[in-house]
C-alpha cells in the first residue's frame, strides 16, 4: 500500500524539532516562521507539554465520553478564564472541521432554519457542511453541495444587511483573521454591524477562531478586538501544540440536550492533557503579549522592505503581498536559507510561526528575506 497523494510535497523530512526550529534528516536545521499550519503555538518539544503528555499516558490516554473525565472540566474551566468566556460551555472535538460542522449544527437545532451566510475567499473546512461553507468550489464534492451557503464579500456592510433580511439564515460564520483568504483583517464596525444585525433577525453569530485564537492575533481571540461576543467561538490548530484538539466554545443562550452532539474520540484524556499544557504555558510565559510584541516588530520592520507591496496582519498572523508570484522566494527561503514559510494564493507568503519567537529570530528571517529578495 501506498500513501493517496493528495499533497504537494517538498523534498524534506523533519525528524525532530524544538523551540522555533526544526531538523531534517540529514542534520540541517530550519526556522520555522510557518508552525505547521499555525498549530505549533507554544513552541515545538516544550518540556512542560512533554512532561504533562508523558505523564498521562502513562496513566491513560483515552476512555469513553459516556464516563467522567475531570481533565475535560479543568480544561474548561482554564480556558473560560483565559479565553474570557467564563460563562460559557465547552463541547470537545478533534479538529477545526469537526467544530465549525457542529457549530452550524448547534445552530441550525438551536433557530430552525438552515441557512447560513459565509465569506468569499473563507475556509472553514472540508467536511460536509463546513466545506460548503467554504468558498472554494474545487473541494466541495456534490455530496455536500446541498447545503444552502450565500457567500458575500468581506467587509461589506451593504451586502450583509441584504443578505440577512431577505433570508431566515441559521448562522453568520466569520473567520477572526482570514487566513487562507490571504490575511484579512475584520474592519471593527463591520464585525459590530455583523453582530447587531444577527441579534435583530435572530440569526446566530459564529466566529470561526481556529487559526486566528489562542492568542495568535495578540488577544486570546482576534475578534476581542472588536469587542464584540458572538454566539459560537471554533477553536482548534494551536489548541493542543500538534495534538489533534478542537472545541467549540458556546454561549449560555443554548440549552443542552443529551445526545444533541457527540464524539468518540474528543476530548480524551490525551488531548486534554496536551491543551492544559498548552493553556499553563501560554499564562506563564505571557506568550499573547509576546506575540503582539513580536508581530508588531515584524511588520513594522517588514513594511520598509520595498518588494513587499502590502503587509497584513495582526500579532504572529502576518500577510506579505507581493507583486510578483512567491513561489521562487518562498523556495529560496527554504532551500537557501533553511526557513520555513506559508502561502496563500499566488502573491501572498503568510506566517504562522509559534507564539514563542523571539526578536532574535524574527530578525533573523527578516535578514534572510532581504537577502532572498536582493
Amino acid at each position: 500500500m501506498e500513501l493517496f497523494d493528495v499533497y504537494p510535497l517538498f523534498d524534506i523530512n523533519i525528524v525532530e524539532a524544538k523551540g522555533c526550529n526544526t531538523f531534517d534528516d540529514k542534520g540541517n536545521e530550519y526556522l520555522d516562521l510557518y508552525g505547521g499550519h499555525a498549530v505549533i503555538s507554544i513552541g515545538h518539544s516544550h518540556p512542560h507539554y512533554i512532561d504533562r503528555v508523558t505523564k498521562q499516558i502513562n496513566k491513560i490516554g483515552f476512555y469513553s465520553n459516556s464516563v467522567q473525565n475531570k481533565l475535560q472540566e479543568e480544561l474548561a474551566h482554564k480556558l473560560g478564564k483565559i479565553s474570557g468566556y467564563p460563562d460559557y460551555s465547552l463541547f470537545l472535538v478533534n479538529s477545526g472541521a469537526e467544530a465549525n460542522e457542529n457549530a452550524l449544527k448547534l445552530a441550525s437545532f438551536h433557530t430552525g432554519r438552515k441557512r447560513v451566510i459565509a465569506f468569499e475567499k473563507s475556509f472553514h473546512g472540508r467536511t460536509s457542511a463546513a466545506v460548503k461553507a467554504t468558498d472554494n468550489p474545487k473541494i466541495v464534492a456534490p455530496i455536500n453541495d446541498d447545503h444552502d451557503v450565500v457567500f458575500i464579500p468581506w467587509n461589506d456592510t451593504e451586502a450583509l444587511l441584504k443578505e440577512i433580511e431577505k433570508s431566515e439564515a441559521c448562522a453568520v460564520i466569520i473567520e477572526g483573521i482570514q487566513g487562507i483568504g490571504g490575511i484579512r483583517l475584520i474592519d471593527n464596525q463591520f464585525l459590530k454591524t455583523v453582530r447587531e444585525a444577527c441579534t435583530q433577525t435572530g440569526t446566530l453569530l459564529i466566529l470561526d477562531e481556529i487559526q486566528s485564537g489562542y492568542g495568535r492575533s495578540g488577544k486570546f481571540f482576534a475578534h476581542q478586538y472588536c469587542e464584540v461576543k458572538p454566539d459560537i467561538i471554533t477553536v482548534a490548530k494551536g489548541m493542543g501544540n500538534g495534538f489533534p484538539i478542537g472545541g467549540v466554545i458556546i454561549s449560555p443562550i443554548f440549552k443542552a440536550i443529551h445526545g444533541m452532539l457527540g464524539t468518540t474520540f474528543g476530548g480524551n484524556h490525551l488531548a486534554c492533557a496536551a491543551a492544559l499544557a498548552v493553556v499553563e504555558v501560554i499564562e506563564q510565559e505571557q506568550l499573547i503579549e509576546n506575540a503582539a510584541m513580536v508581530g508588531k516588530h515584524l511588520m513594522e520592520q517588514l513594511s520598509t522592505i520595498t518588494q513587499i507591496k502590502e503587509v497584513r496582519g495582526q500579532g504572529l498572523m502576518i500577510g506579505l503581498e507581493f507583486e510578483k508570484p512567491i513561489s521562487e522566494i518562498r523556495s529560496k527561503l527554504l532551500f537557501e536559507k533553511k526557513t520555513f514559510t506559508g502561502a496563500t494564493g499566488i502573491h501572498t507568503i503568510r506566517l504562522l510561526p509559534p507564539l514563542s519567537l523571539s526578536i532574535k529570530e524574527a530578525n533573523k528571517f527578516i535578514e534572510n528575506l532581504k537577502e532572498v529578495l536582493a
